[in-house]
């Protein structure tokens, strides 16, 4: 099944090696455009929210198609929540609304 506009992916780029979450806006030939953050933000991006505390918001990116190794779903597996789904959990907000 393909991936579509709106669904929420996690991109793995490579050269620098980075990890994504965030909402496809577009994919094309050039690239993948995705309103995003870095993996490594996720939990201190959270923790802000939940607080109250100032964050840094999810960006527009765009990734060229050389950079990208990997983009998949953001799905719940083996019983483990999905990263949307651990959001919401500890926020109390839906991914998609921030």
């Amino acid at each position: 099944m393909k991936i579509e506009n709106g669904e929420i992916v996690i991109v793995v780029l490579r050269e620098p090696r980075e990890k994504v979450l965030g909402i496809v806006e577009e994919i094309t030939e050039a690239g993948l455009f995705v309103r995003g953050i870095d993996l490594n933000y996720f939990d201190g991006w959270i923790s802000a929210i939940r607080n109250e505390e100032p964050y840094l918001p999810m960006q527009d990116l765009f990734y060229p198609m050389w950079r990208l190794e990997k983009v998949s779903r953001d799905v719940e597996a083996a019983g483990a929540p999905s990263m949307a789904g651990q959001f919401e959990q500890r926020t109390g907000l839906s991914l998609k609304e921030i």
